[in-house]
């Protein structure tokens, strides 16, 4: 899958002129976005089956400053799903190729009641659609 691009808004830097750490953790959830759709499990999809997806934990190492107006490059790859809990793990370069970040966020599906749904027994073709995409 082709990699999400982003590029750092001027309005993202601080008095610095560096990106404030805080909107890496945007930009995952704009790459992670990304992927859900490219694999036909967009957001508003989940949530018309009454799908929430919550972020249980999120992990953010800088590695480079960005500023504006960089392009970074995003890759998304899924670290682990067990049919419950969903790994995703991040990848982001500047345009010379240089790793500027790296995280991960987990999550975990619920109803509308907030009840842990098993997407392995209730959706299996999002498992299917997620497991092309597990790195261990």
């Amino acid at each position: 899958m082709e990699d999400y691009k982003h590029r750092v808004q001027y309005y993202e830097t601080d008095k610095m002129s560096i990106t404030h750490h805080s909107n890496y953790i945007r930009w995952m959830e704009e790459a992670r976005g990304y992927f859900l759709s490219n694999i036909g499990w967009p957001y508003d999809r989940m949530e018309k089956e009454g799908i929430v997806s919550p972020v249980t934990a999120v992990e953010c190492k800088y590695r480079r400053s960005t500023t504006f107006p960089d392009e970074i490059s995003i890759r998304v790859y899924i670290q682990s799903f067990n049919g419950i809990r969903l790994c995703v793990g991040y990848e982001m370069k500047n345009a010379d190729e240089q790793v500027v970040c790296t995280g991960h966020t987990e999550h975990c599906f619920l109803d509308e009641n907030g009840k842990i749904v098993r997407m392995s027994k209730e959706y299996p073709e999002f498992c299917e659609a997620i497991a092309e995409y597990i790195e261990e």
